[in-house]
């Protein structure tokens, strides 16, 4: 791919960004305020990248992004290497998001699920007990969302590209926005 094509691909990531997901990502921060003034927690999950991205979000929630603030309460559900090769071996991959939604969140906290393809198994099944456990789900992924984009209350998807590399692109520029606008409103 050429340096054009490259810079066209960002432009139109930022555009969609800025254009048709803006009230979206409005919305989803304004669910984080939500969860936060009434003493919830916004909880992270995500594989690879997505993974990364959700401990980058639960990082910046935590200490900050740009203004000296309390820390929100944020968890990246990606971190604990005992939990999930625990879950993983008892009962599978699928599941090790799962049961940490089972565990840690509860009626009134924010999952926010991240995937690039929307078809991440374990990222959807996050997300269907999430909902049935009272939680409010946001999806962050690419294209025409997969199957996380029937499942969520609120989906953020990237989907002027097909290409993984931009939407993760386009998901690191979504978090920063959203970390903004939450700090904006809860100083």
């Amino acid at each position: 791919m050429n340096l054009a094509q490259i810079q066209a691909d960002y432009r139109a990531v930022a555009e969609h960004i800025f254009g048709p997901l803006q009230a979206e990502i409005a919305g989803a921060a304004d669910d984080m305020v939500a969860a936060v003034r009434a003493g919830g927690k916004v909880l992270f999950c995500g594989n690879g990248g997505s993974a990364a991205d959700a401990q980058h979000f639960a990082g910046e929630f935590i200490n900050r992004l740009l203004l000296e603030r309390r820390p929100y309460a944020g968890l990246a559900l990606t971190t604990d290497t005992s939990v999930l090769t625990a879950i993983g071996n008892d009962y599978g991959y699928d599941r090790v998001f799962e049961k940490q939604v089972l565990a840690l969140g509860k009626p009134g906290d924010v999952l926010v699920a991240i995937s690039t393809s929307g078809n991440a198994p374990n990222v959807c099944l996050a997300v269907r007990v999430a909902k049935a456990a009272g939680l409010k789900t946001i999806a962050m992924t690419g294209g025409k969302g997969g199957k996380l984009a029937a499942l969520a209350d609120r989906v953020l998807s990237v989907a002027c590209t097909p290409q993984t590399t931009r939407i993760q692109e386009g998901h690191q520029l979504i978090l920063h926005l959203i970390c903004e606008r939450v700090e904006e409103i809860l100083r």
